[in-house]
């Protein structure tokens, strides 16, 4: 039962669902990469690497965090927090994730997402968690930039390149990140506060924020339509981004006359299922298309 127990402890240290979400945006990449299937080697193991190098970083992330986690209603039964774990074998637990991640991805997919994928757990896991999350109520904004890097890792993989389609998939999750955690911050800002962490609700009041989040979603809105306004999607994802983005400027505008902290929880679950229909539905539209053609070739 012991081992048990560890086990669940070290896999808490992953961020099991937060990395679902990173591997899920990556594989959704790898697919919008090429007009056909991805081959099965690089998608096994591209997603195996990145899935290694998210979890290595959120490693990292509980190691910085663990004394702000003590303190904190929602993260204070981490295993750092409660001694399940101690903090020298998470440090080996997340170097070895991240020496994994940098050996499956340089050696079975490219140099390119290797790097691209190293810079990416260096910028979550050290520079936003050790400096910036604790430097500047704007951490959320340019810590995010290591948070949209999964689609464009997964692109990468399949195309050895960076190309501005790939941008355009990081562009999209960069301007989500802000409303997106920002929402959460709201519901949270008495903790945050008690942690000496500068969130924004906390260094410039809710209802900067909340204008913030509008703002941001405005900004968010028009990203979305870009894929199909360079021709990279069709209707389909159209519609659905008009309407996924629809329901979360109703969230956001909702936000600027309802101002409990229940709707703020609401908008930052619904921010969640927001990004993963958009992909979904990115997904969808770009290979729908090929779909019908096979069915009709072998008609």
């Amino acid at each position: 039962m012991r081992v048990l127990g560890q086990w669940e402890d070290y896999l808490a240290l992953c961020k099991p669902k937060v990395v679902a979400l990173i591997v899920f945006t990556a594989v959704v990449g790898m697919f919008l990469a090429t007009p056909g299937m991805v081959p099965w080697s690089i998608l096994l193991f591209a997603t195996l690497g990145i899935g290694l190098a998210s979890a290595s970083a959120a490693a990292i992330n509980h190691v910085v965090d663990h004394k702000i986690d003590s303190v904190m209603a929602r993260t204070r039964r981490r295993p750092l927090p409660r001694g399940y774990v101690n903090t020298q074998s998470a440090i080996a637990f997340s170097f070895i994730l991240g020496a994994l991640a940098m050996f499956v991805l340089a050696e079975y997919v490219n140099v390119l997402t290797a790097l691209l994928t190293l810079f990416s757990l260096i910028g979550y896991g050290f520079i936003y968690s050790l400096y910036l999350k604790r430097a500047t109520p704007l951490n959320i904004v340019i810590g995010g930039a290591a948070g949209a890097a999964p689609p464009v890792l997964g692109w990468t993989a399949v195309t050895g390149a960076l190309e501005p389609h790939a941008l355009l998939l990081f562009l999209i999750i960069f301007a989500w990140t802000p409303p997106h955690f920002w929402a959460l911050a709201i519901y949270r800002r008495d903790e945050y506060a008690s942690a000496d962490i500068p969130m924004l609700p906390v260094t410039h009041g809710v209802e900067f924020t909340r204008l913030q989040i509008l703002l941001y979603t405005i900004v968010l809105f028009i990203v979305c339509l870009f894929p199909y306004l360079i021709y990279m999607s069709g209707l389909l994802y159209l519609i659905g981004a008009l309407l996924l983005n629809g329901g979360f400027l109703y969230y956001a505008i909702r936000m600027q006359f309802d101002h409990s902290d229940r709707l703020a929880m609401k908008t930052f679950k619904f921010s969640v299922w927001y990004l993963m229909a958009l992909f979904a539905v990115l997904l969808v539209d770009h290979h729908v298309p090929t779909a019908i053609s096979m069915l009709g070739l072998a008609g």
